[in-house]
C-alpha cells in the first residue's frame, strides 16, 4: 500500500478537524462570557432590589414621624416607582438602556440623599433604633452596587474583548458589543442638597 498517496487526505481531514474544533470552543468560549454578563446582571439587579426594599422600609419608618415633610418622602416614593420601572435584557444592553436606568437610579439616590440630610432636623427620627439600622443597611447596600456594576462592567469588558477580536469576530458576527456602566453625567461634582 501506498501511504503517500493518502497522505493529502490525511492532511486535509487533520486541518478540517483543527479547524472544526477551533470552531467549537470559540463558539463555547462565547457563550461563557455572554453568560457571565447575565449572571453579573442579575447581581446588579439584585443589588438594586435590595435598596428598593430598604427605601420602603425607611419610608414607612420616616412616616411614623408625624411631623415630618411629606413632600420629601413623596419625592422618595415617586423616585423609587420610577427605578423600579426601568427594565434592562442583559443579552441586548445598548448605552441608551444603560443610561436611562443609570438616570432612574440616581434620581433615586438623589431624592433618597435628601431625605437622609432632612432627617437631622427631626432628633426623635434619628434617635430611632429601627432607621438607625435602615439607615446602616442602605449604606452597605450602597458599597453592594458599586461591587456589582463594577463586576458588571468586567465581565462586559471580558465579553466585548473575546467577541471583538480578530478572528473570532468573523465567526461571531452575531453577537455584538455590550454597553457598560458609566457614571451619570455631572457625577464628578459634589452632590448639592437643598430644602
Amino acid at each position: 500500500m501506498d501511504f503517500k498517496k493518502f497522505l493529502p487526505w490525511i492532511i486535509g481531514i487533520g486541518l478540517i478537524l483543527i479547524i472544526g474544533f477551533w470552531y467549537v470552543n470559540v463558539k463555547n468560549g462565547a457563550i461563557e462570557v455572554d453568560q457571565a454578563v447575565k449572571k453579573e446582571w442579575g447581581n446588579v439587579e439584585t443589588s438594586y432590589q435590595r435598596r428598593n426594599d430598604l427605601i420602603g422600609n425607611l419610608v414607612n419608618t420616616v412616616k411614623g414621624a408625624a411631623d415630618f415633610e411629606k413632600s420629601t418622602l413623596t419625592a422618595v416614593i415617586e423616585a423609587r416607582a420610577k427605578a423600579t420601572a426601568v427594565k434592562i435584557d442583559p443579552a441586548n444592553v445598548t448605552p441608551e438602556q444603560l443610561a436611562a436606568f443609570n438616570s432612574a437610579q440616581s434620581g433615586l439616590s438623589s431624592s433618597l440623599s435628601r431625605l437622609l440630610v432632612s432627617v437631622e432636623q427631626y432628633p426623635t427620627l434619628k434617635a430611632n433604633e429601627n432607621f438607625l439600622k435602615l439607615q446602616d443597611e442602605l449604606a452597605s447596600t450602597e458599597n453592594q452596587i458599586l461591587t456589582a456594576r463594577t463586576r458588571f462592567n468586567e465581565s462586559v469588558q471580558a465579553y466585548n474583548n473575546y467577541v471583538l477580536k480578530m478572528p473570532r469576530n468573523l465567526i461571531l458576527s452575531d453577537y455584538k458589543e455590550k454597553a457598560a456602566f458609566k457614571a451619570v453625567e455631572g457625577a464628578e461634582k459634589p452632590v448639592e442638597v437643598k430644602f
